[in-house]
Formats: C-alpha cells, structure tokens, sequence
C-alpha cells in the first residue's frame, strides 16, 4: 500500500514537469519557400492539374523544428471538398531527411509525373489518374470551383519490429482555394 501511495505522489510531483518540459519544445512548422506565391488562400495561376492547362508542382517548403528520430517528412496532398481525393488522395510522398537534422529545404515536386527528384520516394500515386494524368502528385483540379486544398505533413520514425511508423509530429497547411 505504501508503494502504491508512493508511485501516486511520484507522478503528482513530476507529471507537471514533463508537461511544462514537453510545451517549452518549439512547435513542428511547415511553411512555404516561397509565400509571395503560395499564401494558403487561392492556388497560384498555373499550378493546376493539365487537364486546365497548368503547368504545375508542388510548393517548395522550409520545415522546421522537425522531431529527433524523424527519418521521413510525409506530404498527403488532399481536396477537402471531393472525398475521393481527400486524406491524400492527391498523391502521398515521402522526403527522407538526416535523423540529426532540425530544418530542411523540401524542394518542389513536379505534378503528373513519377519522376522524382533526390530524396523523395513515393508512398501512394494520387487517385485521379482517370481524370488527368498519372503521377505521384495531382496538383488542384476542380476545374475553378472553389475547391479547398491542402497538405497534411508529417515527421515520421521507423520503429524496429513494426511495419507502420510513428507519427511524431504532425501540420496541415492550407495550399488553397482553385
């Protein structure tokens, strides 16, 4: 019973710790490289699908504060207002990072197109290929209807004797209405 009582005061004391250490950690960010053309509220002229004439790609992105032991960054390219091609539907890639590392520079990625540069490996191909062409990303392509983009991106690590890696941090950016 005393051992008991004594585990109780233990994480009483020191649970508010472990709090107050956890919050005073910096915050996971994803942001754009380049915000003069990407500003999260109306998708840039020409970085829609082809199907509309584009000819598009991904954002560039700055991450920073990315959790230690993350070995990937995962970008799910998504259209919140279509469910087939919502949570990812639009492509899913991942960007392997060193697991030191505390920033990174994601360069942009090219749409329709299972060419991709150094570094980025595909996860799932986007679920459009009937209504545009194939590829690991599907830049907007609603056409012009207001359609609600985004990308959910998360730091991942591998977790030995498990076939699913651990989702440390995680930021939806908004990339914008087309």
């Amino acid at each position: 019973m005393k051992l008991c009582r004594y585990l109780i005061l233990m994480v009483m004391v020191f649970s508010p710790l472990l709090l107050a250490e956890e919050a005073s950690k910096p915050a996971f960010t994803v942001m754009f490289s380049d915000a003069s053309a990407w500003n999260g509220n109306t998708v840039p002229q020409g970085q829609q699908c082809q199907r509309f004439g584009g000819a598009p790609s991904t954002p560039a992105y700055v991450v920073e504060n990315i959790p230690r032991g993350t070995y990937m960054l995962v970008f799910e390219y998504s259209d919140r207002n279509y469910p087939p091609m919502d949570n990812g539907g639009h492509g899913r890639v991942g960007f392997l990072v060193k697991e030191s590392i505390k920033h990174v520079a994601v360069p942009s990625l090219p749409g329709h197109s299972f060419d991709l540069p150094e570094d980025f490996l595909l996860i799932a191909e986007h679920n459009g290929a009937g209504w545009d062409k194939a590829g690991a990303y599907m830049p907007p392509c609603s056409g012009g209807k207001g359609n609600e983009y985004y990308v959910t991106v998360k730091a991942v690590k591998k977790v030995k004797g498990h076939s699913k890696d651990k989702i440390l941090a995680q930021q939806v950016v908004e990339l914008g209405r087309y």
